[in-house]
């Protein structure tokens, strides 16, 4: 069995064009920058506006980074959704084309279903796609989707998919509920990826594998440090320094904030652009995050200009 995904991944920032098309060649781009910097590729996450593409938009940019050469082997798609039969679609995709995952939000629409609801879902994917290759991570982001994936849930799944049900992404900023998952499950061969490099420090001694975090798109070499040192001497001072940049970027809207700094950092004003409904970035708030991140010394080496 191909080892498992595991460190620091990047739910990719999708750039588009001025039409609000997906620009293929900033993606493909920005997708190579992040493997030369050592972390993997969440591509289709929420930081990559994938509620906002469609399915087709998906396959297509998930073919077109695979015929430019980025490995497969380091890649997790979000392939969940409201409609199953589009989660079908995505999942079987990511499994032929060679994913090493597939983060599966849960159908986000209706509310207040029931965890049997959610294991049916999820139940009639794993069936209809019927991989033994399939790895599926659940994305556990109740403050979007207002649909938990509770302890029980995972159980429920874990009992009937051993091999296939792997892991988590816990995107609630509740620390507690990351502990609990890793405490129940990760001895058990469960991996559970905080979304955020914050808790690294906590998190990977308890057995986390890693974290799935917006600002790696912005940062990558800084948390990859991290998560390899996390052991060493080193350990606080590189804590210290990815929370600094995490900060400047949560305190205002992440999206068009780490977009923003993509364009300035690379001289390529078209980055800066997200799809509605999210707004760019204001001048007076890009000025602030310039500022901020000039005084944490902050850089992104290597990144292609335009």
């Amino acid at each position: 069995m191909t080892e498992r995904i595991k460190g620091a991944l990047a739910p990719v920032l999708t750039p588009f064009n001025d039409r609000l098309e997906p620009d293929v060649g900033r993606y493909i781009a920005h997708c190579r920058w992040l493997i030369d910097s050592q972390v993997g590729l969440a591509i289709f996450g929420t930081n990559s506006e994938a509620a906002s593409l469609s399915v087709q938009e998906r396959l297509f940019l998930t073919d077109a980074i695979l015929e430019a050469g980025i490995p497969a082997h380091r890649m997790m798609p979000g392939t969940g959704g409201c409609a199953l039969t589009d989660a079908v679609t995505l999942t079987r995709h990511a499994v032929r084309s060679g994913a090493a995952g597939a983060l599966m939000v849960p159908p986000f629409y209706f509310k207040g279903v029931s965890d049997q609801g959610l294991f049916a879902y999820y139940a009639e994917v794993i069936e209809r796609v019927a991989s033994d290759a399939l790895r599926v991570y659940l994305y556990h982001i109740p403050q979007f989707t207002q649909v938990p994936i509770t302890l029980n849930l995972i159980e429920m799944l874990r009992k009937r998919y051993p091999d296939t049900v792997v892991g988590a992404k816990d995107s609630s900023g509740v620390w507690s509920n990351t502990q609990a998952m890793i405490d129940n499950f990760a001895k058990d061969g469960f991996d559970v990826f905080p979304a955020s490099e914050s808790t690294l420090s906590k998190a990977l001694p308890l057995g986390a594998a890693g974290c799935i975090s917006a600002t790696v798109n912005v940062n990558p070499a800084a948390i990859h440090a991290m998560y390899t040192g996390w052991q060493t001497a080193a350990a606080p001072r590189l804590q210290a320094k990815v929370d600094a940049v995490r900060q400047i970027f949560q305190a205002m809207p992440m999206i068009p904030a780490m977009k923003r700094a993509v364009a300035e950092y690379s001289g390529d004003a078209a980055w800066k652009t997200v799809r509605p409904p999210l707004c760019d970035l204001d001048e007076g708030s890009t000025q602030s995050l310039m500022a901020q991140l000039h005084a944490a010394e902050f850089a992104m080496p290597g990144y292609p200009r335009y």
